[in-house]
């Protein structure tokens, strides 16, 4: 063996423990303030609608300070269940910005993120205000933003015309400007967006919820594509295999993912009289087989209460609904720690259930929603053999091996040499204390 080939092999030691040493250090550093766990819900977003008390009772209330109680409630009640947002239909004119900063102070009381679901009253006519165009709209709607900077935080959505069919020059299914119709919504989604960047508020756009025979009309691939990939439908069905059914043709037809902006039961035309528990049972079927659909992001439950589909009563007590509710909106957690075959936490592991997908944090964490029927987990990385685990109900703090693979002897050398010096780090570390 040469004298020059000693002095590399002393030299490629010598950065080895150096870059061992750096590593442990950082190491050490992220383990000494730990990353938190981030709530990690089956849907980005988990919304309930309070239309019917926080648009229809609008004017009758603007004046009432009593009905802040009632505004508490709702919130309060939504909030409980685990929504990340409440749904608030207050109407956009200057009159009743004062009633929509009530429900939005309610929603920031209860760390609520809001979906604007209003208009302005003009476009549908609401509270005696006459029709509006889609020219007077568009102003309206950017001074709006422009104007109330204030009522919104990162996070929010806003939707300037939800239900848009509904108002202005008509439904396109019955006036055929469907052309119209589409460049509409996509100027409105682009202003709303720049209205946004303006004054420095990262809030979601769009979302302008519609029937769905209307979104199978006019939501085409190039329609959904200049709308941010997202079809937003209200759609209420005789049972949760339609509902299925209609969200993966419409997505598959859009190429988009699909927000349920409104979805509930009881509707008497559509599902008859159910009992409390037919409802609590029907929303069940529906949100498991919604949770094993990959192309839903988000849903609005329609309507905490005030309506046919209320899952509170009129008393403000929960009907078995909420429960379900909750169970989906709040889902148990497992958590656990992905390492290799020598005990050394792993990030940006993939973590995959049947249903959910997360990733490890710096220290190998994960944290994932189950429900009863999920069976195994799988964990997968680049240069790591992919590992299954079996879990159950019982499952807590679950620990995946996975394996880290070599390409050559080399890299297996290195790695066992960064092993060796770790551990001496870390005895030296224990020694000195």
């Amino acid at each position: 063996m040469t004298q020059n080939y000693m002095k590399r092999i002393i030299i490629i030691s010598i950065l080895i423990a150096i870059v061992t040493l750096w590593m442990v250090a950082k190491n050490i550093n992220h383990a000494a303030i730990p990353e938190p766990l981030p709530h990690v819900p089956w849907w980005n977003v988990q919304s309930v609608d309070t239309m019917k008390y926080s648009r229809d009772l609008t004017a009758e209330k603007i004046n009432d300070p009593s009905f802040d109680a009632v505004i508490d409630q709702h919130v309060r009640d939504i909030a409980e269940i685990g929504a990340t947002h409440v749904a608030i239909a207050t109407p956009y004119d200057e009159e009743f910005v004062p009633m929509l900063k009530r429900w939005v102070n309610a929603a920031r009381k209860y760390n609520l993120r809001v979906w604007f679901r209003g208009n302005f009253s003009g476009w549908e006519e609401w509270f005696g205000y006459p029709e509006i165009s889609r020219e007077e709209h568009m102003v309206k709607t950017q001074n709006f933003i422009l104007n109330h900077p204030d009522l919104f935080v990162d996070g929010d959505i806003f939707s300037g015309c939800p239900e848009c069919e509904n108002g202005g020059p008509g439904d396109p299914r019955r006036t055929g400007d469907i052309e119209g119709h589409r460049l509409f919504l996509i100027a409105e989604y682009r202003m709303e967006k720049e209205a946004f960047q303006k004054i420095g508020k990262e809030v979601s756009v769009g979302y302008n919820s519609m029937n769905f025979d209307v979104a199978t009309l006019v939501m085409d691939k190039k329609t959904t594509a200049s709308l941010g990939g997202i079809v937003t439908i209200d759609h209420y069905v005789s049972s949760p295999d339609n509902l299925i059914r209609d969200i993966q043709t419409l997505s598959q037809q859009s190429n988009g993912k699909i927000f349920l902006g409104e979805f509930g039961v009881p509707i008497p035309d559509i599902n008859g009289k159910l009992s409390d528990q037919e409802q609590a049972q029907w929303i069940t079927d529906a949100l498991e087989k919604l949770v094993d659909e990959p192309s839903v992001v988000g849903l609005n439950y329609w309507v905490g209460a005030g309506g046919s589909t209320q899952i509170w009563n009129d008393d403000g007590s929960p009907k078995p609904a909420v429960l379900v509710l909750r169970s989906y909106f709040n889902p148990a957690i497992l958590e656990g720690t992905v390492a290799d075959q020598y005990n050394r936490p792993i990030r940006n592991v993939e973590v995959l259930s049947s249903r959910k997908n997360v990733k490890t944090d710096l220290a190998g964490h994960f944290s994932i929603p189950i429900i009863e029927s999920d069976a195994r987990l799988t964990a997968s990385a680049k240069g790591y053999t992919n590992a299954e685990l079996t879990i159950d109900e019982n499952s807590q703090n679950v620990k995946i091996i996975i394996e880290k693979k070599y390409d050559n002897l080399f890299q297996l050398i290195i790695d066992r040499l960064q092993l060796l010096f770790s551990k001496l780090v870390r005895l030296a570390s224990f020694s000195s204390l």
